[in-house]
């Protein structure tokens, strides 16, 4: 397992990008559950956001958005609901929280998603 961050520091309703010597990956926390997702979309297979500091997520704080060309994704599942890559996917990833913060449990091990 690899610690991400304390729990903390992903409040209720943000996105924050993580870059591991072996994988870059983002979190979103929604109604108190991390969604976690390997930082790269389907459509370019490039990072979603265009700086490590900005927001994942729309103007709305609903969707995750590509900042390159506007691809919209829901955020319990990583789907591809608008865009050029409509109907894809988000490469989730398993996580886990404890006491001591959030973890990313194994950056091969596919997430338990909502889809």
């Amino acid at each position: 397992m690899d610690f991400l961050c304390a729990s903390d520091a992903l409040p209720e309703g943000t996105s924050r990008a993580f870059n591991l010597a072996r994988a870059t990956l983002f979190g979103v926390r929604r109604q108190g559950r991390v969604y976690l997702y390997r930082n790269r979309c389907p459509h370019r297979g490039i990072g979603l956001q265009w700086s490590p500091e900005a927001s994942l997520l729309d103007p709305s704080g609903q969707l995750i958005e590509c900042a390159h060309h506007g691809a919209l994704f829901r955020v319990e599942s990583g789907e591809c609901v608008a865009g050029p890559c409509e109907g894809e996917m988000l490469e989730a990833l398993a996580c886990h929280e404890d006491a001591k913060g959030l973890w990313l449990m194994d950056s091969t091990a596919p997430a338990d998603v909502d889809r």
